[in-house]
């Protein structure tokens, strides 16, 4: 059990280490989360076809419809921002991760 041969100090700077790692891949993903799907393919088709079915809708007076085609622009609105947020969240998150890891470097060494 002597062959790692670690001390306390070695022993928090792995633990800030990995602190810093965790803060790192959450900053990824936030980042990824916000390119990919805040501005996604499928999300701006969606809303395409849902304002040609509003226009539509209004255009042959079809009071159901219309209703229905804001109703679904709403939620998509929503689920962008939705998006949006969690990807910003962790983003935020994960510079605050790196910023207490790189505080507890100071304070350790």
């Amino acid at each position: 059990m002597d062959a790692l041969n670690l001390n306390i100090f070695d022993i928090k700077l792995m633990m800030v280490i990995g602190l810093f790692l965790l803060g790192i891949i959450t900053l990824l993903v936030g980042i990824i989360l916000l390119i990919t799907r805040s501005a996604g393919k499928e999300v701006r088709t969606l809303a395409t076809q849902t304002a040609q079915l509003a226009k539509k809708g209004i255009a042959e007076d079809v009071a159901g419809l219309v209703g229905n085609a804001s109703t679904l622009l709403s939620a998509t609105n929503e689920l962008v921002r939705t998006s949006a947020g969690i990807g910003v969240f962790l983003a935020v998150l994960g510079f605050l991760l790196m910023a207490v890891a790189t505080w507890l470097v100071l304070k350790i060494s």
